[in-house]
């Protein structure tokens, strides 16, 4: 009982700090899997949801762990839906990311501190609704160096 009070005042206490610890987001067991068969196909104009990468920038190499800071934006006065996010690991089989993130996804995007990733060349499947059901999904690749 005192051991688990103590603990909960520590991590309280760390929480309030601000202290950010990394997190795992993609495993090494995850990266080695072989990559998705077939073409990433995505559709023409849409007006669903737009999903914008903020950081990492896109096409930039980084290091692990990073901040993963994508940005949703409904159209024509509809609502993002934050329990239709869904993030895939494109990876045969498929790896759903979506719960490791749910805790950093908002109606405005995903904001997930300090990713622990293993190096190489990671591509992810993000697929987000409006309140009218309209559905966009998009494909980005993250490169993390050693």
């Amino acid at each position: 009982m005192i051991r688990s009070v103590l603990a909960s005042a520590l991590l309280s206490g760390l929480l309030a700090q601000g202290t950010a610890f990394a997190a795992p987001l993609i495993t090494a067991k995850e990266a080695a899997l072989p990559p998705a068969a077939g073409a990433l196909a995505t559709r023409g104009i849409s007006r669903g949801p737009a999903i914008k990468m903020v950081s990492p920038e896109p096409e930039a190499a980084v290091k692990s762990p990073f901040n993963l800071k994508l940005n949703f934006e409904a159209r024509g006065g509809e609502k993002i839906d934050p329990n239709s996010v869904k993030v895939v690991y494109m990876k045969s089989p498929f790896v759903d990311l979506t719960s490791r993130l749910q805790s950093a996804i908002t109606p405005t995007g995903i904001d997930f501190q300090q990713a622990e990733v293993p190096p190489g060349e990671h591509t992810l499947r993000v697929t987000v609704k409006d309140s009218a059901g309209r559905e966009t999904n998009s494909t980005m690749t993250i490169v993390v160096n050693k």
